[in-house]
């Protein structure tokens, strides 16, 4: 067991999963908002709402109180939903040790300054070793213990490999990567590939149109990424390629599910209506579109999805335009 004590801030799926894997390695405490949840995990080593079946470790403790989480952390780590992410990482701001690192779970953006979860870190927590943990990581699987296995981003290498021990779990393997911008891009971008992929299989499209879709949006990714300043070998890994094959294809991915309700004709609005869990393809769309228009960089696929989840057009008018009828080079954005 490692001495250094760790706060998780999420009782959603990947976080209770995480707080899970990690409790197998060192302390940890659970923030969560909900004080039934709390009640759950503390009597009960269950969270039936996020993590249905699912048994959690005994000694995995919750707390209601997020200065009883962060006043006594080493480390701490947030699976907060993007359009929330701000606001928890101001109230950690007073409780806050200094020099203790903070790791995003969070594949998303902030909609109103099109930051990513690390650079809000930064911007509220200056000072504060930053990284983010992301990778082809579907929460249900790893709660049953199949293997599987995820990126850790940090710029500081000392720091990474002793926080790589710390996550490193059983069959879950963690590989490190100095490469923030681009393992966090990759996590936020290829969901807005995945509501495409999605349409086209609420609209009944084959295993070619799916293949087609995920190679085209992965260099769409790319694009962006590396125009954001991510290493192209990224969006070629597990940040990249490997999780936008895990969202695209996965029943348990909810960025697919959401594709498939539009695909049948259902509206965005209809679906954020019924969803327990925010598909954050969904709701990153907007700062992910105005990103590409600021680095000059074409990303037809996510405009068409942009369109669709908007309401400015239907899943059944765009899919045809998904796949372009006149094709140019492969090279070639479009």
């Amino acid at each position: 067991m490692s001495n250094l004590n760790v706060a998780l801030l999420g009782g959603g799926s990947w976080g209770t999963t995480v707080a899970a894997l990690v409790a197998r390695n060192a302390p940890v405490t659970l923030w969560a908002r909900n004080p039934d949840t709390v009640r759950e995990i503390n009597d009960s080593h269950s969270n039936e709402t996020f993590l249905p079946g699912a048994q959690l470790p005994e000694r995995l403790q919750a707390t209601a109180d997020i200065g009883e989480a962060v006043a006594g952390a080493d480390v701490i780590v947030l699976g907060i939903p993007s359009q929330n992410f701000r606001s928890v990482v101001e109230q950690v701001r007073q409780h806050i040790r200094p020099w203790v690192p903070v790791i995003s779970l969070t594949k998303g953006l902030e909609l109103d300054t099109r930051m990513r979860m690390t650079e809000i870190i930064a911007e509220v927590l200056p000072g504060h070793p930053v990284g983010v943990l992301t990778g082809p990581n579907l929460a249900r699987e790893i709660m049953a213990g199949q293997a599987a296995a995820s990126v850790l981003a940090m710029e500081d290498a000392t720091i990474l490999g002793e926080l790589q021990c710390l996550f490193s779990s059983g069959l879950f393997r963690v590989y490190s990567n100095p490469d923030v911008i681009g393992c966090e891009l990759g996590g936020v971008l290829k969901n807005i590939i995945a509501i495409a992929v999605g349409m086209g299989d609420g609209l009944g499209a084959g295993d070619n149109t799916r293949a087609a879709l995920i190679t085209r949006g992965l260099a769409e990714i790319s694009r962006l990424g590396v125009a954001m300043g991510g290493q192209p070998e990224t969006f070629a890994g597990l940040a990249g390629m490997g999780d936008m094959i895990a969202t695209c294809t996965s029943p348990q991915s909810r960025n697919r599910q959401v594709g498939i309700e539009l695909g049948r004709g259902r509206s965005m609005a209809e679906l954020s209506a019924e969803m327990y869990m925010v598909a954050e393809g969904a709701k990153s769309a907007p700062a992910v579109m105005a990103l590409a228009e600021q680095h000059g960089v074409e990303m037809p696929i996510a405009l068409d999805v942009y369109r669709v989840l908007s309401g400015a057009t239907s899943a059944q008018r765009i899919f045809r335009g998904l796949l372009r009828v006149s094709a140019g080079a492969e090279s070639e954005p479009g």
